[in-house]
């Protein structure tokens, strides 16, 4: 068998090694009774891994979360025509999902195989909310059957499965087992679950604390207020809500004649708001927290005790749980985040985008190349070498036979004088001044777009028409001259030059939409804030900020699946609004609840209010009025907003917030790497046209690196430049210029971007400096040709001689190593020394 070569074996380590997936067996038996070779279990088999069947069930899910979404709900149990159909709509959804349901059990098994249907998380989900859809509709029939054996008393009899029926929002859950990117996104959630846990018990611990203290300072404090003398009627300010007072020390006073401070009021917020016992303390210390009216809470505090000491109280919190512990979550998923992405990268998940980046260049390269022979044929036609009228071949002639000769040379000539503008175009639109007009340009219709305002005179509209007309003009010859200058492959290859061509057609459609009066004055509007993009432009000549928008957009396309998550997440908690407070927002006083759950449109608006933060308190406490007041069962509501507010505000959304300071961090090291690349050509450039070194210099320099020690504090990269040097310090002729080493071209260099960031090693692609041989003798007698120095040069090690020259006792690998060492030692021994 012939050794490999080691091209063979560089090409072998360059193929990744794809991991085979291993295929497990089938389970002979699902539920201990039916074989793979049972005819119902083969057509089990078969449908569940119809692809059709699973895009089936998938429209089926989405299906049934429409038909949560119509449901009405409304105070008091009642219903009306749409419910009751909807009612019956159920039916078909539950039996659909049983029979997926029954047909994976049949064809993978219940639960005791390597396979089985339970074994996953995601058909345990699917299951749970089958069999609560099942046990919800026997719960109903049962209290069917006991209305009908007791008529008088069925009003009150029966079970309430109302709170079963809230389990249906779960169902859209069942789209992340059919969707394998939302699978991906959750586990990387469920992945920062522990660090997050840790981060959790802290801010219990936090609240804990801080729950006691306010406890001890402010408990029976703040239900005092101003009422009118003999009764029972709250003193306050038309359009205000009471607040507390205090009859002595610094609190506030009442003000109003004929009103006195007394307690028996139950405090703000209907009565949610103190810190009277250690539950309502650890929700009004969450409450702070979140920094979601936690001056209110100050205030009212200062109001009842005064003000000269409960801001340190405040204050602490803030600073200890809001801006410390609380961003600690955002720490960890950006950490998370940078743990996966730089493992994906190990793993060569990035490779593909590599390998496109590299094609991008060629490809450029390639028109590059073509567009130098377009300037070679150019300047030759010019300096007279080329002529317009060169032919004289055998099919001219038959041409010329058949009277195309003129045309052939008006064809000709066009494609002459076709490249001689068209090069000209490409270097108008590289040139600088190019770049500044544009630049001035940009600058001009932003200026003209903002100078627009309300009643602004008729002068002013129409100057602005005519500038707005004058710049998509010069836009529209910019885009055609890049066009005509870069050919429209290489045009369009760039997304800024495509969104330039689609900011500029939408110009023109404005003006032409305008002009036949085919559009509202709406749409119209809408076209002109188009023009706004247009200041973007100067993104693509700024290489920072253009770094920081490639970023962005490569951080949209990453969190596609997220955004498809956090919109499933607020879906389901609107649909189990719905369920809670649905017709429940409506109370005595005349006020109107904007934010409601009366309907699917408005409780997503509600649950995605609260998502951000901004007066998710007021909903909570209407939520708890709507239930009873703050006791029991109103104060479990509280429950649900701060899940909903846990849940999306600290994870999802911050999850939003750590892949876009990931992909931030990636323009920062793009940057660098750019400008560290740019100064390393600019320092070539300039040592390049430096003149060579005399061999005086190069003697002084050889001997100040023989007294300095080698090995200390230098690098590896520098030691090879060093004995590269030394080697050929005595050649009549250096073959390297100065500051220019062999390796040293920009092609074999590796590219490592300059930043705070590591990179893993294998992205760097480090290649080792092969040490070229001494152009001197060994042993006086070695010439730099003889087969031996060759052989001592190749790496270090080398076979020993045959087993039968060696003396007897000797270990082969001492011969071995011996050897290695004395070949190192011919290697390194120079010219005119006695060895």
């Amino acid at each position: 068998m012939e050794p490999s070569s080691p091209q063979d074996e560089g090409l072998r380590k360059k193929q990744p090694k794809k991991p085979v997936p291993e295929i497990l067996p089938r389970p002979p038996r699902a539920l201990f009774c039916l074989t793979l070779e049972n005819p119902l279990r083969k057509a089990c088999i078969s449908i569940v891994e119809w692809k059709p069947f699973e895009t089936i069930i998938l429209l089926t899910i989405f299906a049934n979360c429409v038909a949560l979404a119509v449901y009405l709900p409304m105070p008091e149990d009642d219903n009306n025509s749409l419910n009751l159909g909807l009612e019956k709509l159920e039916y078909f959804f539950l039996i659909v999902f049983s029979i997926e349901a029954a047909m994976k059990i049949i064809a993978y098994g219940f639960l005791f195989h390597q396979d089985a249907y339970l074994r996953s998380g995601w058909n345990v989900l699917d299951f749970t909310i089958v069999f609560l859809g099942v046990f919800t509709v026997i719960l109903e029939q049962v209290n069917v059957i006991q209305s009908h054996t007791a008529p008088m008393s069925s009003k009150g009899a029966g079970l309430d499965v109302k709170a079963l029926r809230a389990f249906r929002v779960l169902r859209p859950l069942r789209l992340v087992s059919g969707v394998p990117s939302l699978q991906v996104v959750l586990n990387s959630i469920f992945k920062a679950m522990l660090p997050l846990f840790h981060i959790a018990l802290l801010v219990l611990f936090m609240v804990i604390i801080y729950a006691i203290i306010g406890l001890e300072l402010f408990k029976g404090k703040m239900h005092k207020t101003c009422y009118f003398i003999g009764t029972d009627i709250v003193a306050t300010v038309e359009n205000e809500e009471p607040s507390p007072c205090a009859r002595t020390g610094s609190g506030r006073r009442c003000t109003i004649n004929g009103s006195e401070c007394r307690g028996g009021w139950p405090g703000p917020n209907h009565g949610i708001t103190h810190f009277d016992n250690f539950g309502f303390s650890m929700l009004t210390v969450y409450q702070c927290i979140t920094m979601e009216g936690w001056t209110d809470v100050l205030y009212w505090v200062n109001d009842a005790i005064g003000n000269e000491w409960p801001w340190i109280y405040f204050v602490t919190l803030i600073l200890l749980g809001s801006f410390f512990i609380l961003n600690l979550v955002l720490g960890v998923l950006s950490g998370e985040f940078t743990k996966e992405r730089e493992k994906a990268k190990s793993r060569g998940t990035f490779q593909k985008l590599r390998e496109k980046q590299q094609l991008d260049e060629d490809l450029r390269g390639y028109m590059s190349w073509i567009t130098q022979g377009e300037v070679m044929d150019v300047e030759d036609f010019r300096e007279g070498k080329l002529s317009l009228d060169e032919g004289g071949s055998d099919t001219e002639s038959l041409y010329e036979i058949a009277g195309l000769n003129k045309i052939i040379q008006f064809i000709r000539h066009w494609r002459q004088w076709n490249r001689i503008f068209r090069w000209k175009c490409h270097d108008i639109v590289k040139s600088k001044v190019f770049y500044w007009l544009v630049i001035l340009i940009v600058a001009l219709n932003t200026l003209s777009i903002a100078s627009e305002h309300h009643n602004q005179p008729l002068w002013l509209t129409r100057l602005q028409d005519i500038a707005n007309r004058v710049l998509l003009s010069l836009f529209t010859t910019e885009m055609l001259m890049k066009m005509y200058g870069l050919g429209l492959r290489q045009y369009f290859m760039s997304i800024f030059n495509r969104f330039d061509c689609f900011v500029v057609c939408s110009g023109i459609l404005e003006i032409l939409l305008v002009e036949s009066g085919a559009m509202t004055p709406l749409g119209i509007s809408v076209l002109r804030c188009i023009r706004l993009l247009r200041i973007f432009k100067i993104t693509k000549y700024w290489t920072s900020l253009s770094n920081l928008v490639a970023s962005l957009l490569n951080s949209i396309r990453s969190i596609a699946s997220l955004l498809l998550l956090l919109f499933l997440f607020i879906v389901i908690f609107a649909l189990l609004g719905m369920q809670l407070f649905g017709g429940r927002y409506d109370f005595e006083d005349t006020e109107v609840r904007r934010s409601n759950f009366d309907n699917f449109p408005q409780a997503l608006i509600s649950v995605f209010q609260v998502l951000t933060g901004e007066d998710w308190t007021s909903m909570m406490y209407n939520g708890i009025m709507a239930y009873g007041g703050p006791s029991y069962p109103g104060m479990l509501v509280c429950i649900y907003f701060i899940i909903l507010f846990v849940c999306g505000n600290y994870i999802l959304l911050n999850v939003f917030l750590a892949i876009a300071v990931d992909n931030l961090a990636e323009a920062e090291s793009l940057t660098s790497a750019q400008k560290a690349k740019a100064e390393e050509k600019k320092r070539r450039k300039m040592s390049k046209g430096l003149p060579d070194k005399s061999e005086e210099e190069k003697s002084t320099m050889a001997k100040k690196l023989e007294q300095k020690p080698k090995g200390e504090g230098i690098p590896t990269t520098a030691k090879l430049k060093i004995d590269e040097f030394e080697s050929n310090v005595n050649e009549v002729k250096d073959p390297y210029p100065s500051a220019d080493f062999p390796g040293d071209d920009e092609e074999d260099e590796p590219e490592i971007p300059l930043s705070p960031r590591p990179r893993p090693l294998a992205e760097l692609q480090l290649k080792e400096k092969a040490v070229p041989i001494p152009e001197a003798s060994s042993f006086f007698i070695f010439s730099p040709t003889n087969k031996w120095v060759p052989l001592g040069c190749c790496g270090g090690s080398v076979s020993c001689v045959t087993a039968s020259s060696m003396p007897p006792g000797l270990p082969t690998s001492s011969c071995s190593s011996s050897c290695s060492a004395a070949l190192h030692w011919l290697r390194k021994t120079p010219s005119g020394l006695i060895p």
